[in-house]
């Protein structure tokens, strides 16, 4: 995988598998990091975090300064509350994506299949302008609601008005109000332990 530019803990090592079960079901897992609260390692938090799956999606919105489309990949993306209909996804600080969605009115969660996953790394890298290299070079976009661009062919698209940004410690967290949905009953992209994967089959 290339250089990660937005996707939050997309990027991450490989830790080796257990090769046995401890005698005692109680003791500390191998590899256990025990710092202090506030003072555990990145690598091992990130590592940690990404034993746990996600979906993969695209999120955009329209720049209001300059009116250009902007989009990331982000596995941020959570449900929030059904009444009212809210969603949240979050944003390190320091991404250059940052300004623009602080200021953007509304933004498109698009919930990527698992045939999109060149979309996904196209989007996980840096923008380029060079021709047939640019982030909305590659599949079918429209514009939704506000400007934000949707994607044709996504698992699900959930088109929001930004209802709050909150910190949260180094990312901003971003609070949206589902206005309008599209649900198709194709398989999502899974994102884990560092590497994209398949739904796979129903236990």
């Amino acid at each position: 995988m290339g250089v990660i530019d937005d996707f939050s803990y997309i990027q991450r090592p490989k830790v080796p598998r257990l090769s046995s079960i401890p005698d005692d079901p109680l003791a500390a897992p191998k590899g256990r990091d025990d710092a202090p609260a506030g003072g555990l390692a990145t690598p091992a938090l990130r590592s940690a975090l990404g034993r746990f799956a996600t979906g993969v999606t695209i999120v955009t919105c329209v720049d209001a300064a300059s009116g250009r489309r902007v989009g990331l990949t982000a596995n941020s993306f959570s449900a929030l509350s059904l009444e009212p209909p809210l969603v949240l996804w979050s944003l390190r600080r320091s991404s250059p994506s940052l300004a623009p969605f602080e200021a953007a009115s509304h933004f498109a969660v698009n919930v990527l299949a698992e045939t999109q996953v060149e979309l996904s790394r196209r989007f996980a890298r840096p923008p380029s302008d060079a021709p047939g290299f640019g982030k909305f070079d590659e599949g079918l976009w429209s514009a939704g609601l506000g400007g934000a661009p949707v994607l044709a062919g996504c698992a699900a698209v959930f088109e929001c008005v930004r209802q709050a940004v909150h910190d949260g410690g180094d990312h901003r967290l971003f609070i949206g109000r589902v206005l309008r949905l599209a649900d198709l009953a194709i398989a999502p992209l899974v994102f884990q332990g560092g590497h994209y994967h398949m739904l796979g089959e129903v236990l």
